[in-house]
């Protein structure tokens, strides 16, 4: 039904059937299974068995985290109406919609609405929302997996349990790809209701993961150049599709590839395309419309920004470099394959020997379907009082009822009476310091015994800086003759001078000048500069990490059956001859002497962002036994810390350098916190309203956020310091940035492994690609290529030396 004459899933068929008797539930199925379709056709169903029940007006609410996918959706929705005979219309409302059917929806909703959680919280703001839901009877919450673990997800929840005090009736559904703890998404979705159930399809998409050889094994691997030698193999795979996906990590690795293919391939000139957030949404509709209708070969689109934009699907799905986690990868896989049954194919280009490795633990963690949690925040105290003033502003609330509300979603169960009175002081005094300052007033109490806002210039602001996204400011890029081209953060092109040019949605620039938040450029060609956005750095996985240190440690005895590993035997070999390669209960340090001075390694394999927190843990406590300073490099699999002093060390005093005891204090000691926590407190502040990003339209450039950020935080650390959103900043800083579990957890590990402390005079297989990164950040890339190459070379000759 509604599925051109194909016979429903019986995942589809329990859905209809549970929806009809009342229930509210979560239904969990892999990409292009129509998962949307179990929860879509039940309603329609359910309208057509008990006509009655429903009234004129917004019958199902459909939230989803991305603009792009709403279209579509909104599309094939009206379709299976139509075909269906029935009168309802569909509509989309988020932020690219024109603001006369915005304001025709406010004055007669369509039947089914499709909006985003920020568009949602905007209908909350309006006078007189209770007409907008007074016919609802579901709502629908869309790749629920994408939003649990984001402030973006704690919106849904405010929203949902304020729907739900409302309108009892109301039945909640999330649909959901699979993440490690679905039931706790599903308490996260509904936690009140008591008739709720988990839909789980039994049927799994199959997928093949094929990954593309280098011609040869690189010894000495570095990051990134090898999926540059590439891309003359991803041309065939292109050419043999009829559409393809090319995914990468970064806006500006996308921006690198469409250059590399197209260099590789002339002819690909007007058949390929280039898709991630920073560029204008026009552009990105364009190409979307000409993948779904076969106009293009190839988009090459990041999808940890784009949430993997939900285009039709495609033939084939390429990965370039490490997806990084297990989950991503398999949605990304579960893009290519037009039927459900189909094999859904992903070819993996390494861009460094190493992430072969990489391969191969997919495979394993694929085959065991071994899949990341996604962890629900709890009491963001910036996006709660946000949604205070949101429901002040839309027709008031009083304190007392609202209360219980708020303490039944999943996100402020703990809160205390003490923290809900400190947010209704601070939305109506703006906290402690606060008082003597009139626009921190936002909410006043009316003789009513209403909270509610009453200053139209409060109001207006408020509607401008919802939501909880809070990007690096980012400047618009313009032709001088007019012509908008897209966005680059603003600390990327302060690091700019008039002249320097710069690729940004595959063309080169070149900068003239820059006006306010806006950067002038005209077309140029010629070698030029890649941004780099600071968004793109996505952790490894523990998931992931687990395999990778498991299939590095059998790959000294690799199995017939896994090519990726046979493989990389010159590469483990080396290793072997050079070092060691570590087992799974082993941990390896290794301590290198080159010309340049002294390098000390060490391989967790937990991933950038625990190996940045460790570098400086390790430098902190090597600094206590002797007195040294060190520059430090990391990529996913170790970390380096180089001195031009020797670092000499016993295996004692490795062990205590090591150790488990006093782990959070020392990383404390060893990193700057209070600076991170002021860091995390813009973003904090923004969110709370505290500081304001969007004036009229216009956008705050970061250093006056920072400033002000800067100064509030200040002022509440010495006036102030029981502050919530003070205590929350640290917080965020622990369970984001530091991730205190995982490091708990890896030196909890490092205590039960052995430790195997290596000595050698030239880098290692394991090491070289770390120290690369090291260079990368001081060296253009002709400088870079050049002395990659002349190390690599003294490596070879430099000989060995046993302790």
């Amino acid at each position: 039904m509604g599925q051109k004459g194909n016979t429903p899933f019986s995942f589809q068929e329990k859905a209809w059937k549970k929806y009809s008797n009342g229930y509210s539930g979560m239904v969990v199925a892999p990409t292009g299974f129509g998962k949307t379709f179990s929860i879509f056709l039940a309603v329609l169903i359910d309208f057509m068995n008990n006509p009655s029940r429903y009234q004129k007006g917004l019958k199902l609410l459909w939230i989803t985290p991305l603009r792009s996918l709403a279209k579509d959706l909104a599309r094939a929705m009206q379709e299976a109406i139509d075909e269906i005979g029935l009168d309802w219309v569909v509509e989309v409302r988020n932020g690219d919609t024109d603001i006369k059917i915005k304001q025709r929806q406010s004055r007669q909703m369509p039947d089914v609405l499709l909006v985003t959680p920020e568009s949602l919280h905007l209908l909350l703001a309006q006078k007189g929302r209770q007409r907008f839901f007074n016919a609802l009877q579901c709502v629908a919450v869309d790749e629920w997996h994408e939003l649990l673990g984001t402030k973006r997800g704690v919106m849904v929840e405010l929203a949902l349990g304020f729907l739900k005090h409302q309108h009892q009736n109301i039945r909640i559904w999330g649909i959901t790809a699979t993440i490690g703890n679905l039931d706790e998404a599903m308490e996260v979705l509904i936690p009140t209701t008591q008739k709720k159930i988990k839909i789980v399809a039994r049927e799994k998409k199959k997928i093949a993961i094929i990954p593309v050889f280098p011609t040869e094994v690189e010894v000495l691997p570095w990051a990134g150049h090898l999926g540059g030698k590439l891309a003359e193999e991803v041309v065939p795979i292109i050419l043999e599709s009829k559409s393809t996906l090319v995914f990468t990590n970064t806006r500006s690795q996308s921006e690198m590839w469409y250059q590399l293919l197209l260099e590789a391939h002339p002819d690909f000139a007007g058949q390929i395309a280039l898709h991630h957030s920073s560029i204008d949404s026009h552009i990105r509709q364009w190409i979307e419309e000409a993948l779904s209708e076969g106009r293009l070969k190839a988009v090459v689109a990041t999808s940890s920004l784009d949430l993997g934009v939900d285009f039709k699907p495609v033939d084939t799905v390429v990965q370039v470099g490490s997806s990084k986690g297990v989950a991503r990868f398999m949605q990304r896989a579960g893009r290519s394959g037009h039927s459900p049954h189909e094999l859904s194919k992903i070819y993996f280009v390494p861009t460094h020997s190493l992430e072969l490795i990489e391969v191969a633990a997919l495979k394993e963690a694929v085959k065991t379907q071994t899949i990341e949690n996604r962890d629900p925040m709890v009491l963001t105290f910036d996006v709660l009082v946000q949604f205070l003033v949101t429901i002040a502003l839309g027709g008031g609330f009083q304190a007392n009822d609202l209360y219980p509300v708020i303490k039944n979603t999943f996100a402020f169960q703990e809160i205390t009476e003490e923290e809900w009175d400190w947010c209704i002081f601070f939305i109506t005094q703006g906290g402690a310091i606060g008082k003597n300052y009139e626009e921190f007033h936002k909410v006043t109490l009316n003789e009513d015994g209403m909270l509610v806002v009453e200053k139209r210039r409060i109001a207006m602001l408020h509607r401008m800086n919802m939501g909880v996204i809070v990007s690096d400011a980012m400047m618009r890029v313009k032709f001088l003759s007019g012509g908008y081209i897209g966005m680059v953060e603003e600390y990327f092109i302060s690091r700019l001078h008039s002249g320097d040019k710069f690729v940004l949605a595959g063309r080169v620039l070149e900068l003239i000048r820059v006006k306010e938040m806006t950067a002038y450029v005209r077309s140029s060609s010629g070698r030029a500069f890649t941004p780099s956005w600071l968004g793109g750095r996505l952790p490894l996985s523990s998931n992931l990490s687990q395999f990778l240190r498991q299939k590095l440690a059998r790959a000294r005895h690799p199995d017939s059956r896994e090519k990726e590993l046979q493989f990389l035997h010159p590469l483990v070999a080396r290793q072997s001859e050079h070092s060691h390669i570590p087992a799974e209960d082993e941990f390896l340090v290794e301590s290198i002497h080159t010309k340049e001075g002294y390098h000390l390694f060490m391989y967790p394999f937990e991933g950038r962002l625990v190996h940045e927190v460790m570098a400086s843990l390790i430098a902190y406590r090597i600094s206590l036994l002797i007195p040294i300073s060190f520059s430090m490099a990391m990529n996913d699999y170790g970390f380096e810390l180089f001195s031009d002093s020797e670092i000499a060390l016993d295996e004692s005093q490795l062990k205590k350098i090591l150790r488990r005891e006093h782990l959070m204090e020392d990383v404390i000691s060893s990193i700057n916190a209070t600076e991170m926590a002021k860091r995390k407190f813009r973003d904090i502040a923004v969110i709370s309203g505290m500081v304001v990003q969007n004036l009229h339209g216009k956008q705050q450039n970061n250093k006056s956020l920072q400033a002000s950020s800067g100064i509030i935080f200040q002022v509440l650390e010495e006036h102030d310091p029981q502050n919530l959103l003070l205590r929350q900043a640290y917080t965020e800083v622990f369970n984001q940035q530091l991730e205190e579990p995982r490091l708990v957890a890896a030196f909890e590990r490092i205590h039960h492994s052995k430790i195997i402390y290596k000595f050698a005079t030239g880098f290692t297989p394991l090491s070289f690609p770390i120290k690369v990164d090291s260079l990368r950040q001081s060296l253009s890339s002709e400088d870079l290529t050049s002395r990659i190459q002349r190390l690599q070379q003294s490596n070879w000759k430099s000989p060995r030396k046993k302790r």
